[in-house]
């Protein structure tokens, strides 16, 4: 086997290229992987936390003004005719009860209509998320086609915003067998939002209330 000889300058050559490789090695052995990547990594993190700073920051700022704003929709939905008149259910169960006695007492004059029974319903279910409060009322009439038209249209129709639930009408078979006019029995729930006070206003604009109201089967 011959033996390889290098000439001098080879060898400077070599030599150069095997130190440059040992420096290279013991820079990430010794220095990179201790030193400068997490020294990068402290900087990256700094970079994002004067990021995340500044964005609490400027939501900082702006706080006051978001607050006003806050207390001006919260002003305005308690001041809406859309909300019932009493911000306590019993009271406002009660307004619903005579508003249907007084719409039934203003829309007979093509027939009959009278309210045979009407019960506070407590605690009446309200939708998952709901903001509001409800105040619900059982109601049964005894009405002619005309009448129960009129007065369905009145309450659905009218403002403050009431829902009408679970409508049932039947005509009563023995009260048929004696008068083949016998008026409609009639059952529903009628419910509405309790106008909610300043205190328990929402903290920020919902739509949930808009959405309800703005649906078309509100009958």
């Amino acid at each position: 086997m011959k033996k390889l000889s290098l000439s001098p300058r080879d060898s400077r050559v070599a030599a150069i290229g095997l130190l440059l490789f040992a420096v290279v090695i013991g820079y990430f052995v010794l220095l990179h992987w201790w030193f400068v990547a997490p020294l990068r990594q402290i900087r990256s993190d700094m970079v994002d936390l004067r990021d995340t700073q500044s964005r609490f920051a400027a939501a900082i700022a702006e706080k006051p003004a978001l607050q006003e704003r806050i207390a001006a929709l919260g002003a305005g939905q308690a001041a809406s005719s859309a909300f019932l008149a009493e911000d306590d259910p019993n009271t406002a169960a009660a307004d619903l009860m005579q508003r249907v006695v007084d719409v039934v007492g203003s829309h007979t004059q093509s027939g009959s209509c009278t309210v045979s029974q009407k019960v506070p319903i407590p605690n009446p279910p309200a939708t998952p998320g709901e903001p509001y409060r409800k105040a619900a009322v059982s109601i049964n009439l005894s009405c002619d086609i005309e009448s129960l038209a009129q007065v369905l249209q009145a309450l659905e129709q009218g403002t403050p915003y009431v829902f009408i639930d679970d409508l049932s009408i039947y005509r009563n078979p023995v009260a048929t067998q004696q008068n083949q006019a016998a008026p409609l029995e009639v059952q529903f729930t009628l419910s509405g939002y309790v106008r909610p006070s300043h205190a328990a206003a929402p903290a920020a604009p919902t739509t949930g209330m808009a959405a309800t109201m703005g649906q078309g089967d509100r009958s």
